[in-house]
């Protein structure tokens, strides 16, 4: 009894410490939304004020308006393409569908503010792509600055997510139907919409969810493509609302922000559900598994790569392509050919101030080092939950769910607030310890979720007989659990390292001298018009992504669930 008491300690202690983490910049959100003042006021008091003000605001309602159709635009194109994808590159014979299977992932792992970047690049106004068109046209046939260009390019960066889900269901199914479908003559289009997608239907619906949920946490599209024409959603006003007023109006940031919670949170309690009915969306149970590739035949090998290609060149190509251009020339506009003006002065002005250099290093610290302490952190209440039962496993499930529902931009602010608020943790304000607690906590629910996953592959027979020998649970962990569990340790880093490289909102507000990163500086830097610099910058992030999807496919990391 006294072990077990023990062990039910030690996971009360770490699932408290999580709780009080995760709950205490939120606690602290709500607090201040019920100010009239920000909380280091001396003059604040409780009221509900700052609720009236947004209430009362014609802009909040339009930011919230727009952030609805945003996200509702992106579920109408992410979805069908996502789903469609998924399809042609685990049912059918797709030639080179193991290669198109990597491409297809890029969006995911490319900062949204890197992607934003690429397409005001490559088919912005002044975009390469743009500029050559436009003697063709007379001018630029599109509008990238609008609503619907905005929702053009969220849908089409979001179709990985729904590709990732729905190919992992798809390839947990048998095709038994699908064939008897096409012995009785149906066509490859009918298969697909009247066999395959329903039986895949719940990874569908979940990827929808997941699209509205990540509609409403956009954050760099819509400050690069809508703000120039004065589009705004929730998440730029809240970004936008010290510069609209002139002075901190932390409480007005608060009440947007609980009412972003208040939005987004059930999605997640949806997904969650969701996630609950069966792992990884597997429709059909039995011996499954066996599956006969569709074949195409050549007209339709020729129109699925045909709308694929249409798809990699518009989603990947040409932001990644613009990027990679416009990082290597001095020069560029109407009438200019951008070859003639080749030069690495972009990279080497980086190498002359010190905030950007910093940011560089700074990036690559906390990516590699700082995701191994978070994957150590992320280890530590996995195991600390694992087969446990009861209200604090409860508290630990519906806990990593909240930060799930805010976007990094509040996550960051929340944490700045905090750092303020409590006076012993004021120091850490302005070194990385900072950005690593928020960056944690950033990647807790997916982290924790691929830890966790690993360790439900283990059986519970080696644990039970390791406990009949006299074990004490901690024990059982550092001996048998976590040997185990390593491979799946590697790679879950590797994959945090890409999330933690990828990141940018986290530290807009976060950041100081000394705490530069890449993500945070292009954010910055954008406001200034200093395009070299970001372009540089923009691609230095690419890289060191590619290095980390290089690293992580060598160690066979698998992104499907």
């Amino acid at each position: 009894m006294v072990r077990v008491d023990k062990d039910e300690a030690a996971r009360s202690v770490i699932v408290a410490m999580l709780v009080a983490t995760i709950m205490m910049p939120v606690g602290l959100i709500v607090y201040q939304s019920l100010l009239d003042q920000p909380f280091f006021s001396p003059r604040a008091a409780f009221g509900w004020s700052a609720y009236l003000y947004i209430f009362q605001d014609p802009i909040f309602w339009q930011a919230l308006g727009t952030t609805i159709l945003l996200s509702v635009g992106m579920v109408v194109i992410a979805v069908p393409l996502g789903a469609g994808l998924a399809f042609l590159l685990t049912r059918t014979d797709l030639k080179g569908r193991r290669w198109f299977e990597s491409l297809v992932l890029v969006p995911i792992f490319i900062s949204s503010i890197v992607l934003a970047f690429g397409y005001t690049v490559s088919v912005g106004p002044s975009g390469f792509v743009s500029l050559a068109l436009r003697p063709l046209f007379g001018d630029v046939p599109w509008n990238l600055y609008s609503l619907p260009g905005l929702i053009i390019a969220a849908g089409l960066s979001h179709v990985p997510h729904v590709y990732l889900y729905v190919s992992t269901a798809m390839k947990n199914i048998a095709s038994d139907q699908e064939e008897a479908a096409r012995t009785a003559g149906a066509g490859t289009w009918r298969v697909m919409t009247t066999v395959t997608l329903p039986l895949v239907m719940p990874a569908i619906v979940f990827s929808a969810a997941l699209n509205v949920l990540l509609g409403f946490e956009l954050f760099g599209l819509p400050l690069i493509l809508g703000d120039p024409s004065g589009i705004v959603v929730l998440t730029t006003y809240i970004y936008k609302l010290t510069t609209l007023l002139g002075v901190p109006s932390y409480q007005l940031m608060a009440a947007v922000t609980v009412v972003l919670i208040v939005l987004t949170l059930p999605l997640v309690l949806m997904q969650r559900r969701f996630l609950r009915r069966g792992r990884s969306f597997a429709t059909v149970g039995g011996k499954g598994g066996r599956v006969n590739l569709i074949r195409l035949g050549t007209r339709g090998q020729v129109v699925a790569l045909t709308l694929l290609c249409l798809w990699l060149i518009v989603a990947v190509i040409l932001p990644i392509g613009g990027i990679a251009l416009r990082a290597f020339v001095s020069a560029w506009g109407m009438g200019i050919n951008p070859f003639n003006y080749l030069t690495l002065a972009n990279f080497g002005n980086l190498l002359d101030v010190p905030s950007l250099t910093r940011g560089i290093v700074n990036t690559i610290l906390l990516s590699t080092i700082g995701g191994g302490i978070a994957v150590i952190v992320y280890t530590v209440v996995a195991l600390a939950g694992h087969r446990w039962k009861g209200l604090g496993a409860a508290a630990l499930d519906y806990s990593v769910l909240l930060p799930r529902a805010l976007p990094g931009l509040i996550i960051g602010l929340a944490f700045f607030w905090v750092f303020l608020f409590v006076t012993p943790l004021r120091p850490i304000r302005t070194t990385l310890i900072a950005l690593l607690i928020a960056y944690t906590i950033v990647g807790l629910s997916y982290g924790l979720r691929l830890i966790q996953a690993t360790l439900l592959q283990i059986g519970p027979e080696l644990e039970e007989v390791a406990r009949t020998t006299g074990a004490r649970m901690m024990r059982v962990r550092r001996d048998i659990l976590i040997p185990l569990i390593r491979p799946g340790l590697v790679g879950a880093w590797v994959l945090i390292i890409i999330i933690f490289l990828r990141e940018y909102s986290t530290g807009v507000y976060l950041m100081g001298a000394g705490t530069e990163v890449i993500g945070s500086l292009i954010v910055g830097l954008l406001a200034t018009g200093a395009v070299d610099t970001v372009a540089a910058l923009s691609l230095i992030s690419i890289v060191l992504t590619a290095i980390g999807l290089f690293v992580a496919m060598r160690l066979g990391v698998r992104v499907h669930d």
